[in-house]
C-alpha cells in the first residue's frame, strides 16, 4: 500500500469520532484473536493425527529414508511426522525454522500446559501470551512445566515477562534443584572483574560479572559515597559522582592497614567492615505442610536456593530480620507525609506501578493519595498506591482516573472511556457496553 492509497483509506474514517475508531480497533482485535484460536484448534487436531510412535507409523518409508517423529515440544509431548510437518508449515506460509517453532509452541501448550491451553481456547488468554510461556517451558521437565502451568493459569495468563521468568526460574529450583545448583556453581566459575586500558582522554572502561550480593554491596557503597559528594558541594551529575566514588573507595582501601600481625604469635588477622544482610520472612497458607527450598533476592525478586542464601549470610556481620507486615492492614496517620512502614507495606502489596500495563517497580514509584489529603483523604495504605512519575503525572494532569475496588485492585478509566482492571494478576481490558450514539 503506497502513501496515496493509505491516505485514501484513512480518509474514509474522517467522519468517525475517536471513540468510534477505538471501538473499531477493539472489534478487529477480537476477530483476530478468534481466528488465531481456530487456527490453534486445527493445528492441535493435525498434530493428534500425525503422531509418530515408531518408524512403522511414519507417513513415508522409501529408499532407506524414514519419516521419523521429530520432537518440537518438551518432554512428554508427542513426536510428529517430519514430512507432514513440512506440509503444514508450507500451508501456514512460514519459514521452515519459524514454522517449526510456531507449531512446537502450540503443541507445548496443548500437551504440557493444559490449563493455559484451556484458557486460550476459552478466549481468556491471548495466543501470543501463551506462545511466550511455551517458549520458556520447552526445556523444563514435566513437573516444572506443570508448576508453571498452574501458576500462570491461576492468573488467567496475565503475567508480566519479568514475573514469568521468575516463575520459570522458581519451577527449575523447586523441581530440579540439584541441576539448578550445579548450573549455579558452573556459572559462578565465570565471575570476573576487568579494568580496561586508559584511552586518549585518560578514561578506562570497567566491567565484570559478580556474585549478586557482592554487586549489591558495591552498588550500595558507591551510591552512599556519591550522595556524600553531592552533599559536600559537588556539582557533577550523579553518574559522574558515582564514577568518582569508585576511585575514592579504592584509594581508601589502599590506605587502610587491613592486615594485622600479632607480634608474639605471628597470627595474621584480616579486618573488614563486613556485609549487612536484611531478611524478610513471608508466610502464606500455601506453605503449610510443604518444604519450600526457594527464597527471593529482594531487589529483583529473583528466586534463589536457600543454600545460596546461607552462603551469603556466612560473610555477613550484621543480620536484620524485618518485622511481619500485614499487607491487608490499615494504619492511618494524621499527616500528609507517608511513613516508611506504609511505603514498605504498599511496595510489598502491589510490587509495581498500578497504571495499566506498567511494570516499573514500586520501590521506584511515587505513592499517590487516591483521595487527595487536602480533600480529606487519609494517609493510610488503603488510600496509597504506587505510580511511576510519568503515570502519576497522567493521573494528576489528564483525564485518566481510577477507582479502588479493594486495596491492590484498581479500575482505571482512560480519557475516552476505556476501562482497565489492574490487580495482582496484571492488567485486563474490560469491554464496554456499546453506545447508540458513538459521539455521545
Amino acid at each position: 500500500m503506497d502513501l496515496r492509497t493509505a491516505t485514501a483509506v484513512a480518509a474514509q474514517h474522517d467522519d468517525r469520532t475517536v471513540a468510534a475508531l477505538l471501538d473499531a480497533v477493539a472489534d478487529e482485535t477480537r476477530l483476530r484473536q478468534a481466528s488465531q484460536v481456530r487456527e490453534w484448534t486445527a493445528i492441535v487436531a493435525w498434530a493428534d493425527q500425525n503422531v509418530v510412535d515408531a518408524p512403522e507409523h511414519a507417513a513415508t518409508v522409501r529408499d532407506s529414508f524414514v519419516d521419523t517423529g521429530v520432537p518440537i515440544a518438551g518432554a512428554g509431548a508427542p513426536l510428529v511426522s517430519e514430512f507432514n510437518l513440512m506440509e503444514l508449515i508450507a500451508v501456514l506460509g512460514r519459514s521452515p525454522d519459524g514454522g517449526r517453532i510456531y507449531v512446537g509452541r502450540i503443541v507445548e501448550c496443548a500437551w504440557r500446559l493444559p490449563l493455559l491451553y484451556a484458557q486460550v481456547m476459552a478466549g481468556r488468554v491471548a495466543t501470543w501470551r501463551a506462545e511466550r510461556v511455551a517458549e520458556l517451558t520447552h526445556g523444563l521437565n514435566a513437573d516444572a512445566a506443570a508448576f508453571v502451568d498452574r501458576q500462570v493459569a491461576s492468573r488467567a495468563g496475565r503475567v508480566g515477562w519479568a514475573e514469568l521468568e521468575r516463575i520459570v526460574a522458581t519451577a527449575i529450583l523447586r523441581h530440579d534443584p540439584e541441576a539448578a545448583e550445579a548450573r549455579r556453581k558452573e556459572a559462578a566459575d565465570h565471575r570476573h572483574f576487568d579494568v580496561g586500558e586508559a584511552n586518549d582522554n585518560g578514561l578506562a572502561v570497567i566491567g565484570g560479572l559478580l556474585d549478586a550480593a557482592d554487586a549489591a554491596d558495591l552498588d550500595d557503597a558507591v551510591g552512599r559515597r556519591a550522595s556524600l559528594l553531592g552533599r559536600l558541594g559537588s556539582e557533577d551529575s550523579l553518574d559522574v559522582r558515582r564514577a568518582v566514588a569508585v576511585g575514592e573507595l579504592a584509594r581508601n582501601d589502599l590506605e587502610l592497614d587491613l592486615l594485622t600481625t600479632d607480634v608474639e604469635t605471628g597470627e595474621v588477622t584480616v579486618r573488614s567492615a563486613g556485609r549487612k544482610a536484611e531478611i524478610a520472612v513471608h508466610i502464606t497458607d500455601t506453605m503449610l505442610g510443604e518444604t519450600n527450598p526457594v527464597g527471593r533476592w529482594h531487589d529483583s525478586r529473583r528466586p534463589v536456593l536457600k543454600d545460596q542464601i546461607r552462603e551469603w549470610l556466612r560473610t555477613a556481620t550484621s543480620i536484620t530480620v524485618q518485622p511481619v507486615i500485614d499487607l491487608a492492614g490499615c494504619d492511618p496517620v494524621d499527616r500528609y507525609e507517608i511513613p516508611t512502614r506504609h511505603r514498605k507495606q504498599v511496595e510489598l502489596r502491589d510490587t509495581t506501578c498500578r497504571f495499566p500495563g506498567c511494570t516499573t517497580r514500586a520501590e521506584r514509584c511515587d505513592l499517590d493519595h487516591r483521595i487527595p489529603h487536602s480533600e480529606g483523604g487519609p494517609t493510610c495504605p488503603c488510600n496509597e498506591f504506587p505510580c511511576c512519575r510519568r503515570h502519576h503525572r497522567a493521573k494528576t494532569h489528564s483525564d485518566w482516573t481510577y477507582t479502588v475496588l479493594e486495596p491492590g485492585n484498581l479500575l482505571w478509566r482512560s480519557p475516552h472511556g476505556r476501562l482497565f482492571h489492574v490487580g495482582p494478576s496484571g492488567t485486563r481490558a474490560l469491554d464496554l457496553p456499546r453506545r447508540r450514539d458513538p459521539g455521545g
